[in-house]
């Protein structure tokens, strides 16, 4: 399973420099607005788990930082082990797989409403990828650790 995210994270496309400077002038309003909308959330905590939400908050940081230096320098292997990584230390600490589609869903909704349309277009494949391999990222996670929620 690993060997087809590889494949396909392949096809996906680094995006041009004025997109990458774009993103990265908004990075930090968009971390922000992220963590508005999830925490509005009446479900954040099932989600999270109890007592995460500054770990989530950290999270939505840390991966604002992390696909900014994807578009920078795109390794499709290096985005592979990282969100692989991800999962499992997140899924380890009781984040459920339902946070994933969400937190997802949310960056879509946020880059949509704060980036151009030129550069939400070259970084939406990225996000679609991820969202579309969730399951194969559970899956992989979930042969690494035990986790409580690791099964919704």
């Amino acid at each position: 399973m690993k060997e087809n995210l590889l494949i396909t994270a392949k096809e996906l496309k680094q995006p041009g420099c004025e997109s990458r400077n774009e993103f990265s002038e908004k990075l930090n309003i968009m971390v922000e607005q992220m963590n508005d909308v999830m925490l509005n959330r009446s479900d954040i905590n099932v989600m999270v788990g109890e007592n995460n939400l500054e770990m989530m908050k950290d999270n939505h940081a840390n991966h604002a930082h992390f696909m900014e230096s994807v578009f920078e320098n795109y390794v499709p292997e290096i985005l592979v082990d990282t969100v692989l990584w991800v999962f499992r230390a997140y899924r380890s600490r009781n984040f459920s797989s339902t946070y994933w589609a969400a937190q997802l869903n949310a960056w879509q909704h946020i880059y949509k409403q704060n980036l151009s349309e030129s550069t939400y277009n070259e970084i939406l494949p990225f996000y679609k990828w991820m969202q579309v391999n969730i399951p194969i990222f559970n899956n992989l996670a979930e042969q690494q650790i035990e986790a409580p929620l690791s099964s919704h």
